[in-house]
């Protein structure tokens, strides 16, 4: 019987080196490995190969003529997230420190052990596919979300916010209250307020809100945006979901956790009209319990 599963999908790295014997030594290991070797032989030749293909991984030499490996990485770094693991003969902390500053994942002095570059390789490889999947995951979910540096500039994003942030941005910048800001600065701001209040851009129709979910890395922060109208939640409500007036505002205290003993006294009903009401809006939302309409709720609400 024919096999008919598909072949292992083979690495593909870059190696920028201007060194004919570390190419030598490098490519041959690689090769050996099973792994598709790409070259480069200085800095821009590697930027603009990058244009073209996307490898997996870069293995960098650090000192290069003309464009060197560290500011090489910091320009790759700005259109591509991709691990760079740097290959050098420079050993102070100071280089290793510049190195992991400009964007590397990890730095290996030379001359180079093929297993020990093979191994490394194969840490950072796993660790980028697993980031790779787990930002698919956020991009179909489609949710706000972005990642950001500790100086506002964004790492990732989804495309839905993308999408958001373009619509907020004016001449490229963001009108804040009575201020404009830069993005990068709106984003370092909402860093800044971490559990505190939100900074809010205004836009035609809304706001748009970010806030802090957690640090992902040393210098890498997770971000929701939000888009809140200025018009009560109630009425979101309604328009979202076809609801009664009486409907949203019952359903608007069913997701802010409230009985229908309490409902009824803040909308001055009874509580067989709060469950009256409630059955209606089961029907219509497609739900049979109040925890069901009230997740629907909060994410109309939002």
């Amino acid at each position: 019987m024919r096999d008919i599963t598909k072949p292992a999908q083979r690495d593909t790295v870059l190696v920028v080196d201007d060194s004919p014997d570390s190419l030598s030594l490098v490519t041959d290991a690689l090769a050996s490995a099973g792994v598709t070797v790409l070259v480069a032989l200085d800095g821009r030749s590697a930027l603009g190969m990058l244009d073209e293909v996307t490898p997996d991984i870069v293995l960098m030499d650090a000192v290069m003529p003309g464009l060197d490996g560290f500011e090489t990485c910091r320009m790759l770094k700005q259109r591509h997230d991709l691990p760079v693991i740097f290959m050098t003969g420079l050993s102070e902390t100071e280089h290793i420190v510049r190195g992991m500053e400009v964007g590397g994942v990890d730095y290996i002095t030379k001359p180079v052990t093929p297993d020990e570059l093979l191994a490394r390789m194969r840490v950072h490889l796993t660790n980028a596919r697993r980031t790779s999947s787990a930002r698919a995951a956020l991009d179909a979910s489609g949710r706000h979300m972005l990642a950001v540096n500790a100086a506002g500039t964004i790492l990732w994003s989804t495309p839905q916010a993308s999408h958001l942030l373009e619509e907020c941005l004016r001449e490229d910048r963001l009108l804040i209250e009575d201020q404009t800001l830069t993005l990068a600065e709106w984003l370092e701001r909402c860093l800044q307020a971490a559990g505190g209040p939100a900074v809010t851009v205004p836009d035609a129709e809304a706001r748009v809100e970010a806030r802090l979910i957690g640090q992902l890395a040393e210098d890498e922060y997770l971000l929701s945006l939000s888009r809140k109208r200025d018009v009560p939640p109630e009425l979101l409500l309604s328009e979202r979901l076809g609801l009664t007036q009486r409907q949203a505002e019952v359903l608007y205290w069913i997701a802010n956790g409230k009985a229908n003993r309490d409902i009824a006294l803040i909308l001055d009903m009874s509580p067989r009209t709060v469950n009256k009401h409630l059955e209606q809006i089961f029907l219509k939302l497609g739900v049979e319990n109040r925890t069901s309409a009230a997740v629907i709720g909060l994410n109309a609400m939002h």
